[in-house]
Parts: C-alpha cells; sequence; structure tokens
C-alpha cells in the first residue's frame, strides 16, 4: 500500500464515530431482550432504526412470532463479493448481584456496564459504527469492491433459531468472509469448538425399598452411564487438536427417582458435549448409546435412551486465509482458538463462508457476569479495526 493509501485509509479510520457507538450501545442495553423468554424484538427495532439513519438497506424477517432477525447491507462497493459482520440480539438473564439494574446503562469513566455490554451488544455497536465510516470510503479515496453487511440473529444463547431460519433462507450474494463480533478482546479467533446437548432417559423399575432387589435403580443405572461418559472423556482428552484442544463432556444436570422409600423407577441426565470441527452430533449420540449397551447397563429391565437436542457446529479457517490475515493485521491481536460456540460454526460450515471470531469485550472475565461491562475505548478500536479488516479484504488493488 502506497503513502498515499495508508493516509487515505488513516483519514477514514479516524472518522469512526465514537459517541455514536456509545449512543447505540445504551440504547441496545436499554431494551431488554433476555433469553429465554423470547424478548428480542424491541431490541431489534432500535437496531433497525438505528442502521435506517446510517443509510442502510434493512431487512427484518422472524425467525419464529416475534422474534426477528436483522440484515443490514452497507452498500459501499462493487458488486463484488462482500463482508458480513455477525452478531446476536438475545443475552442471558441477569442473575443476582448486580450493584445496580441491569437494563439501565451506567458509566463509570471507560466502561459501560449493563447486561449485553460485553456480549455483544457493544460489538454490534462497533460494527454499525465501521459500515457507517465504511460508507464515505469514497470520499476518503478508498475503492471497495463489495458491501458490507450486518446480520444480527436471535436465540444465540439458547437454541440458535435465529442462524438456523438464516442458513435455511439463504444469503443473497457471495462472501468473501464473516467476522463475528464476539467479545474475544479483539483477538482473532480462527476456530471454535461446537456445543451440543443430550438428554439420556433411564428408566427403571420401582419396589418398596424395604426389599430394593425386586426392582432395578434408574439411579444406579444413571450413575454407570455417567462413568461410561467418563471413560470416554478420557479418550478424547488423550488425543489433542494443537488449536481447539478436544471435545469436552459435562454431565450438567440430574434428576430422577419418586420417593426415598422407593426404588427409583427413572432417572434424567442433561449432559453438554462440546465438539470438534466436523464432528456429527448424531454419531455422537450412536456411539454412546452403543458403549451404553457394551457397558452392559441396559439389561434386566433397564433401559436408555439417548436424544441429541441442540447443537451449534465447529469450525476452522486456514491460517493462511486472507480473512485471517486481514482481520489479525487490522487489530494487532493474536491468532488462536476458541473453546466457546457460537453461530459463527453455521455461517461455516452450512453457508461455506470464510469466518473469525474479533470483537470488543471479555467472554470469560465479563460475558455472562454481574455488573458486566465493556470499555468504550474497545468498542472504538474494535469499529476502526472492522473498517480496516474490510478495506484489506475488499479493497481495490492499485
Amino acid at each position: 500500500m502506497t503513502e498515499r493509501r495508508d493516509d487515505a485509509l488513516q483519514r477514514l479510520v479516524d472518522s469512526v464515530d465514537v459517541s455514536a457507538i456509545d449512543a447505540l450501545t445504551c440504547a441496545l442495553i436499554a431494551e431488554p431482550s433476555v433469553n429465554p423468554g423470547g424478548t428480542e424484538e424491541s431490541t431489534v427495532t432500535v437496531l433497525a432504526d438505528a442502521c435506517r439513519s446510517a443509510g442502510f438497506a434493512v431487512e427484518v424477517v422472524d425467525a419464529a412470532p416475534g422474534r426477528p432477525n436483522l440484515v443490514a447491507t452497507a452498500q459501499v462497493g462493487g458488486d463484488g463479493p462482500g463482508l458480513m459482520l455477525l452478531g446476536h440480539s438475545d443475552v442471558v438473564p441477569a442473575g443476582p448481584g448486580w450493584t445496580a439494574d441491569p437494563f439501565v446503562p451506567r458509566r463509570d469513566g471507560d466502561l459501560i456496564i449493563g447486561r449485553g455490554a460485553s456480549d455483544m451488544k457493544g460489538g454490534i455497536a462497533s460494527a454499525v459504527a465501521a459500515m457507517s465510516a465504511l460508507q464515505r470510503a469514497a470520499e476518503f479515496g478508498v475503492a471497495l469492491t463489495g458491501p458490507v453487511q450486518l446480520v444480527v440473529t436471535v436465540d444465540e444463547e439458547e437454541h440458535g433459531t435465529g442462524v438456523r431460519q438464516l442458513v435455511a433462507r439463504g444469503v443473497d450474494r457471495e462472501f468473501a468472509g464473516c467476522i463475528v463480533a464476539e467479545p474475544t478482546r479483539m483477538e482473532v479467533v480462527r476456530g471454535c469448538r461446537g456445543a451440543s446437548y443430550f438428554d439420556i432417559e433411564v428408566t427403571g423399575r420401582a419396589a418398596h425399598s424395604g426389599r430394593p432387589s425386586d426392582g432395578v435403580s434408574a439411579i444406579d443405572a444413571a450413575a454407570r452411564v455417567i462413568e461410561v461418559i467418563r471413560a470416554d472423556q478420557e479418550r478424547l482428552a488423550a488425543d489433542p487438536d494443537p488449536l481447539l484442544g478436544f471435545g469436552t463432556w459435562n454431565v450438567g444436570t440430574i434428576e430422577g427417582g419418586q420417593g426415598i422409600s422407593v426404588v427409583a423407577p427413572s432417572c434424567s441426565l442433561g449432559v453438554d458435549r462440546r465438539l470438534m470441527p466436523g464432528e456429527d452430533v448424531e454419531q455422537i449420540g450412536r456411539d454412546l448409546q452403543a458403549a451404553i449397551r457394551a457397558a452392559g447397563i441396559e439389561s434386566d429391565g433397564v433401559t436408555v435412551t439417548v436424544t441429541p437436542t441442540m447443537f451449534l457446529p465447529g469450525f476452522a479457517t486456514d491460517g493462511d486465509h486472507p480473512l485471517v490475515t486481514a482481520a489479525a493485521d487490522a487489530s494487532g491481536g493474536a491468532v488462536g482458538g476458541w473453546t466457546a460456540a457460537c453461530d459463527g460454526g453455521f455461517i461455516s460450515t452450512a453457508l461455506g463462508i470464510p469466518t473469525v471470531v474479533m470483537g470488543p469485550g471479555d467472554i470469560n472475565g465479563q460475558a455472562h457476569q454481574p455488573d458486566e461491562s465493556v470499555r468504550l475505548s474497545e468498542l472504538a478500536d474494535a469499529a476502526r479495526a472492522y473498517v480496516r479488516a474490510a478495506v484489506a479484504l475488499l479493497g481495490e488493488a492499485e
């Protein structure tokens, strides 16, 4: 890039409106979109109004009744492949421990405090500000070959209803890449593990506890199922992937029994299985069912059913892909993998769009926690990085 082009890009980057990021972040926080609850609509309305005011073409489509996805397009360049910026409008419940109302945004110096500040209403506001700046690219002598599109889905925190609707509907253009604005402290995540949930139902036979041999305890059988899961976890841990580690099991819930004086006729397990790229959820369920049978658990009146109930696929983008290079150069952040899951897995695997995750905020230090916060200065840096990444990926060669 020549000195003249460098100067033009810097002036474009410097044009990012930080006050607009502040205002939109606070406006989005003030509209609770708690999931579960299906309450994203008011947040999407605020976001859609902001995008229309910025001059974007806006489309709002229900993924479920009252739960709209948003697609906002800034036609900043030619008709070539575009750049997708991806976010989600829902937040987790506030929970205990807040020092003030979580849905009344507060400022403490550089910090913006409120549920969703970090995960991920601040990141969405940064994306909007970046697109607003990119719409003026030609004024600064910067030419782009394709548009920039913001996609904001519902229900990311629970079942992925929004991204599944997006995949089923398809996209209206080719994309050179997708940047998910989830909180990574602006490090570039080129691969994520996926996530899946399983319901495991164990059925035994009730009997009086005075003579337990007349029955078959579903709780005892469930304990043996947990041992099968633990053994599979050891197998997975023995062969880690250099980028993403290994798939993990977690038995998150257990419920069973009829009463203290009754041999338990039933027991249910709620199990989380983190996925490596390319793993098939149905096959994992079949393999677990087969291992349970091989362990002799399904005998003497015991039955076990394993049912997958949710999945988000994992993904990995090549480290030398132009999207990874553009994002890393734009942010100056490290490149690595993520043990968390996000909607980017569907964008990568189902839509075939190269994907990275790079956003402001800290998923481990702030997301899903009381007094969740993000620094306005970090939101501004994120918007500027998105501008740089878009120009690197879509900029016309000299």
